[in-house]
């Protein structure tokens, strides 16, 4: 199972914390996407920044 994320807010005035978690998941603009796979790492990042990102669950890795 992996997670298609895809950020929908910008990051201005966006917490050091919060621009730190979408530089590790990989995403810098707004409507960009990445794919990860679905483990801890990644769903505790995605747990800081919730509310900036749409999460979907897609098949493959």
């Amino acid at each position: 199972m992996a997670l298609k994320i895809t950020q929908k807010k910008g990051l201005v005035g966006a917490q050091k914390k919060q621009k730190d978690a979408m530089q590790a998941l990989g995403l810098r603009k707004i409507h960009q996407s990445v794919v990860h796979p679905d483990n801890a790492a990644v769903r505790g990042n995605l747990k800081v920044v919730a509310h900036l990102v749409t999460v979907e669950e897609v098949e493959g890795e």
